[in-house]
């Protein structure tokens, strides 16, 4: 059952939509520049080398932490979502109005721009490493580790920050988010960077002006947190379970 909500105009001048924005904004900020700047580390100490193993071990870790935090700092504020695919989800799912969306996709995509700004700005003019298809990947192989990566990634919100049954949980929504995020990087991190995040592929490809194949991060995130929202919704929350919609809600 579908429960999509547009919303009211008078809901993006409300205090708490506006403060919620701007959790969303500054989390992105404090996400974005751990992740993408421990790639710009990574390229420093080794001089620009190859990826390597310990490289993709290392992004893992600084994006499963930093996503981590992110989640944390702003969940009392937005519900930490961090993401326009987690947002999409949530959407879909009904348990964020169509107008409270655009306000948080304008903010995510806002805090990843300004992240890579000051990353640019902070390491003298080091460019920011885009996301791109490894040699050999189709943007059809990219697709679909995206849509299945982000799968996981918003069925674990769901499960663990959504729905109603998920009792006092406390921090372990921030550790299951930013552990399932490290753990698609290594896996599809050698394909096509496990992006998982609109906004963090936003980020780069503004401040590089590279968009080749940029479509696969919006559209593979997208599809994947729709499925997760609607299988999770439906099967294990239900007409029963589910909350009423509210400006406050996730």
């Amino acid at each position: 059952m579908y429960r999509i909500a547009i919303g009211s105009p008078a809901e993006a001048g409300q205090p708490d939509a506006i403060r919620a924005a701007f959790a969303e904004f500054f989390s992105m900020i404090i996400f974005v520049f751990a992740g993408e700047g421990s790639g710009m580390a990574y390229s420093k100490l080794t001089n620009n080398g190859p990826a390597t193993p310990v490289g993709l071990i290392a992004a893992s870790l600084s994006h499963a932490f930093g996503l981590f935090v992110a989640v944390s700092v702003g969940a009392n504020h937005s519900g930490g979502h961090v993401n326009p695919a987690v947002t999409f989800g949530a959407f879909v799912g009904g348990n964020i109005t169509l107008l409270r969306s655009i306000l948080y996709w304008i903010a995510q995509l806002l805090g990843s721009v300004v992240a890579c700004i000051l990353l640019k700005s902070a390491t003298g003019g080091m460019e920011t490493s885009g996301f791109s298809l490894s040699p050999g990947v189709s943007v059809w192989n990219a697709l679909i580790f995206e849509v299945v990566m982000t799968f996981g990634l918003v069925y674990t919100v769901y499960a663990t920050a959504v729905d109603p049954k998920k009792g006092n949980v406390g921090i372990v929504a921030p550790i299951a988010i930013g552990f399932i995020v490290g753990a698609n990087i290594l896996v599809g991190g050698a394909f096509d960077g496990a992006s998982m995040n609109p906004a963090v592929s936003f980020g780069p490809a503004v401040v590089t002006w590279q968009w080749t194949n940029h479509w696969v991060y919006w559209a593979g995130p997208f599809i994947g947190a729709a499925i997760a929202a609607i299988i999770y919704d439906n099967i294990f929350i239900g007409d029963d379970g589910h909350e009423p919609l509210s400006s406050s809600d996730f």
